[in-house]
This record gives structure tokens, sequence and C-alpha cells, in this order.
């Protein structure tokens, strides 16, 4: 943790007699569980993709203090996009470093081939974004925290229409939390049946962020994983809302 936040300041504050503000400190603690994350999979020469990076705490804290060598970054905003560039300026270790000022939703943004890609707190609809992505790229590793389920999210009308068929009440917080877990569901099994060993663990407690999940997923291609997970996201994907004795009726 003092290696992680003193990196931080050094990198992204850069500012004489000046601390880390409390929100800074939070972050601190989410960036060394996932550097402890990347720690066990990078390898010399493997491009670590920072998807909706922002600043790329991420990126290059790896660069810094994990020994990350090529970084491509990806984020949308111009401005956080420079402060990205800014900060690389002051690592103290060589990094091969490529910010793409672009969507995550964009092939275009992404490079030819990835092999480990993280995207910490990506928003919405980003993270559904990025894990096609890092599908389609084929990566090896893929370490992936959502952050706001909004109704821009894919899944989340009918994940809506199926908490409607099972009775689920309108109270805010019984609601909000199984359309979440539906949403979640259905990112799982997208995962697993295009041939990821997935694991959903917390990265953090909650007190340090709400949005604490990370999804750790390794390319396998484990035939019979895959098809189970696509029977159950086909039977998910296909609930129609319809109710028989009691349950959810989802057609065959």
């Amino acid at each position: 943790m003092a290696a992680v936040e003193k990196a931080l300041h050094a990198l992204f504050v850069a500012a004489d007699g000046t601390s880390l503000r409390k929100e800074d400190l939070k972050k601190a603690r989410e960036l060394a569980a996932m550097l402890d994350e990347l720690a066990r999979v990078v390898r010399p020469g493997r491009l670590l993709v920072d998807a909706a990076a922002g600043k790329s705490y991420v990126g290059l804290l790896a660069a810094e203090l994990v020994g990350v060598e090529r970084v491509h970054v990806i984020e949308r905003d111009a401005a956080r996009a420079r402060l990205c560039r800014e900060a690389a300026a002051r690592l103290t270790r060589p990094a091969e470093l490529t910010v793409v000022e672009g969507d995550v939703a964009s092939s275009a943004s992404w490079p030819d081939a990835a092999d480990v890609v993280v995207a910490l707190h990506a928003c919405g609809a980003a993270s559904d974004a990025v894990l096609d992505a890092a599908v389609a790229a084929k990566t090896r590793w893929l370490f992936l925290v959502p952050c706001c389920y909004a109704h821009a999210v894919p899944f989340s009308a009918h994940a809506e229409r199926l908490a409607d068929a099972m009775g689920v009440p309108d109270h805010a917080e019984v609601r909000r939390r199984v359309v979440i877990s539906l949403i979640d569901t259905e990112r799982t099994l997208r995962l697993e049946a295009a041939g990821w060993e997935t694991t959903v663990m917390a990265l953090v407690p909650p007190t340090v962020t709400p949005h604490n999940l990370m999804w750790r997923a390794r390319r396998m291609r484990e035939p019979n994983r895959m098809r189970q997970a696509s029977e159950r996201l086909a039977k998910l994907r296909a609930g129609d809302g319809r109710l028989g004795d009691g349950r959810l009726v989802v057609p065959r």
C-alpha cells in the first residue's frame, strides 16, 4: 500500500507539500488489489490494455510497480487522456505507451492483439463493450470491475422484464439488487460461453466502494463448460415474462 500511495502521488499529483485526498486513499486500496492480480499474470513483453481508463491509474501504476512493459490506453475523454500522457512522462521505468482517444465500443480503439485487458470501474454499457472486445480479441486474461448499472446496459431492459415476471416488488432497493444480479449473471454466462474460466470476486470490501466486484477471466476454451454456459445463457435470454404455475416460464 505504501508503494502504491507513493507512486499514485508521484505520477498523478506531483506537487511538493501535498498529500493524497481521502478519495485517493480509497482508490489506492483498489489499485493495490488490482496490481496484486496483474502481478500474477504479467510476463515480459505482454501487452496490457487499460480500457475505459480515465487517467490510466491501473496501466501506469502497473508499468511503474509491476514491470508491465507495454500499455495500450483507451479513453474517450480528451482531458483525461492528456493527463494520462502527462503522468506517463513521470514514470521512472521505461514502458511503451499508446494512448487512444476513443470509445471502447469501437474496434478502431483496440490493438490487433492483447494479452491482458483491465477495466476498473468501466461505467454502464462500457463494461459490456470491454467484455465483448476482449472476447473478440481472444485476450488471455480479463479483469473487469463494472460500475453504474444504468438503463444503457444492454441486458438492463430484459432484466427488468424478468424481475416483473418473478413478481419482484417496486421497492427500489429490493428491485435494484435483483436487476443487478440478473445483469451480472448474463455477463458471467456470456464470458463462460465464449470459453473463459470466470471467477467473480470482491476486489476490495464494500466499505471502499459499493462497486467492488471483479470478474477475473482466463481464456481456456473448455468445451463442456462452454456448452453448459451457452445453454444457461440461452435460457436466461429467452425468458419471455410469462408466468405458469408460480414459476418463470422459459421457452425451450
